[in-house]
């Protein structure tokens, strides 16, 4: 009975100790072992615990894997597809740190929704099918745009900290496919659309008190634009947006005194001018359909030399601007701007010291100013011929001192 008891007893100590090393956490190599080469926590010299060194399951970083694979995009043909890129793709995922391959998966699946934190990766070369392939350009393509190939075609949004440069470590940048975006300048060959007139922001026919409408007075046979108040130069904004359907303008005129500012319908995270939760007594089918065009809608960023436009929605924009157009142009350009795509809508250098514009056959045009149309083109090739026909657009007042 003794000895009978004692080897159940044996056997229970040892099915519990099966069970606790089945439990036991394996270690996942560090940045330290991957920037040496190590394939390993053996080889890593941070403490076991250590913030480099904290401990994952290899099931969930696995199930992390496969849940970045999952949320790959399709693409045109076989011979470049993603199972192309898996082994370099794989070798880059496991450079990275726990944290990082967990920000990457939040940024993936959210589709860039939110403005997510950098995904710090080593420079060099990912290992694998793809060799020469920088990480950002390696995710880009595999879970955006699968026809992008060299750095030059990306930009950095404005909210990356590697773009800002404030990365300490130069032996890593960040890999974030949604802190990029793709480039649409108007130096390459534009469609037909794209060489567009600028439609003015005036009525053809003459105002009634209490209409808000862009407005404009004729002094002494000049033009004078008096949309926007002396105000914005005093109170320290950069830019003031007003947003328009048709002729009539929605709302009050929104500051801006941050760097960037977002302009949405629908966002799930982030904050910004809100066109939904703009009143409208009457509104159209027309304008009722283009608003639930713009969803997470565009990013509008001051930056060096100039201002830039992202497009975060499903659907183009179409943007003009003074300096869109070639010096020496009769016309303003209406430049299309893809989902995804930035584009510089605005160069301080290139405007200069010019004054108003007169186009012939157009009127004025404010210098100074940038115009937005959402899903809806204008010009010659459009039943639309200028923006006030547009059923939902946005109108961008610079501060002449920026």
């Amino acid at each position: 009975m003794w000895g009978t008891g004692s080897g159940k007893s044996r056997q229970s100590s040892l099915v519990r100790g099966h069970r606790r090393m089945q439990q036991v956490p394996t270690r996942t190599p560090c940045s330290h072992s991957a920037l040496a080469g190590g394939d390993g926590g053996d080889a890593c010299p941070c403490p076991a615990g250590g913030p480099h060194c904290r401990p994952m399951f290899r099931s969930r970083r696995t199930g992390l894997v496969r849940r970045l694979w999952r949320q790959r995009c399709a693409t045109a043909g076989p011979e470049d597809g993603p199972s192309t890129l898996k082994p370099a793709a794989h070798a880059l995922f496991k450079k990275l740190k726990d944290e990082d391959l967990e920000l990457l998966v939040l940024a993936v699946e959210s589709r860039g929704a939110w403005e997510s934190s950098c995904v710090w990766a080593p420079r060099g070369d990912a290992r694998g099918a793809k060799q020469g392939l920088p990480p950002q350009v390696l995710l880009c393509r595999l879970f955006r745009w699968p026809d992008v190939h060299q750095p030059h075609e990306l930009k950095h949004l404005c909210y990356c900290a590697g773009h800002r440069g404030v990365c300490g470590d130069l032996a890593a940048l960040c890999c974030n496919p949604h802190h990029f975006s793709r480039l649409a300048v108007p130096e390459t060959p534009p469609p037909s659309y794209s060489k567009a007139s600028c439609g003015p922001s005036w009525p053809d026919e003459p105002q009634h008190p209490g209409t808000q409408l862009l407005e404009f007075s004729c002094k002494g046979g000049d033009w004078h634009d008096t949309s926007l108040s002396q105000s914005t130069i005093k109170d320290g904004c950069w830019c003031k947006l007003a947003y328009w359907e048709h002729r009539t303008r929605v709302g009050r005129l929104y500051a801006v005194h941050e760097a960037s500012v977002n302009v949405f319908c629908e966002l799930p995270w982030g904050s910004g001018f809100c066109l939904a939760q703009l009143p409208a007594a009457h509104r159209s089918r027309a304008v009722r359909r283009a608003r639930g065009k713009i969803g997470r809608g565009l990013l509008l960023s001051r930056e060096p030399g100039g201002i830039w436009a992202y497009n975060r929605s499903k659907h183009p924009i179409f943007v003009s601007s003074p300096t869109l157009s070639p010096p020496g142009a009769r016309r303003l350009t209406v430049l299309k701007v893809l989902p995804g795509y930035s584009a510089k809508v605005f160069d301080y250098e290139q405007v200069g010291g010019k004054g108003g514009w007169r186009l012939p056959g157009e009127g004025p045009s404010d210098p100074h100013s940038i115009r937005i149309s959402f899903a809806k083109g204008w010009g010659p090739c459009y039943s639309r011929q200028f923006i006030t026909s547009c059923p939902c657009w946005l109108e961008v007042l610079l501060n002449q001192l920026c």
